[in-house]
């Protein structure tokens, strides 16, 4: 008798994927070398305005945001705030990332979340047919449409980043 053969390791972003009908292509890195966004992009032969971070922040008001930005870039608070209509917002310490999304730092994706939080995505990602994304672990990540990922998590587009 054969032996069954490994289900592919699907991740939970993938899985959502699917069911919704999403399309996507996934991309595997050693989930032992570098983590930062511009090294993973590098990795993949990626353009690096392509690749998208998740970063979660935390309001004045005690709300939780999600921004997806251009790995190379940084998020501007103040922007970040008015986009959301928040006084002021602030990144969460990553030792809450965790147990608030249910992601390790360098694995954390906007899809899957314990709890969908409202989500901005950098403006830029509507110039691409694909962006990437994390896939929830170190290691993966999905090269998906901007506005597959938009119209999944009900998400904005805003100018977010410094200048």
């Amino acid at each position: 008798m054969k032996m069954a053969k490994k289900k592919e390791d699907k991740t939970n972003v993938m899985r959502i994927l699917d069911q919704n009908g999403i399309s996507y292509a996934a991309h595997a890195y050693p989930a032992d070398g570098p983590t930062d966004g511009v090294s993973v992009a590098n990795i993949l032969g990626q353009d690096v305005e392509q690749v998208f971070k998740t970063l979660v922040t935390k309001a004045a008001s005690g709300n939780y945001y999600v921004f997806d930005i251009p790995v190379a870039e940084n998020l501007d608070l103040k922007k970040a705030a008015k986009s959301v209509g928040e006084k002021s917002i602030a990144m969460i310490p990553q030792k809450e990332l965790l147990g608030l999304t249910g992601y390790i730092h360098g694995g954390c994706s906007p899809i899957g979340m314990k709890k969908q939080f409202p989500t901005v995505l950098h403006e830029t990602a509507q110039l691409f047919d694909t962006i990437c994304v994390s896939a929830g672990k170190i290691g993966a990540q999905v090269e998906l449409s901007p506005f597959d990922l938009q119209k999944l998590l009900n998400a904005e587009f805003a100018d977010v980043t410094a200048e």
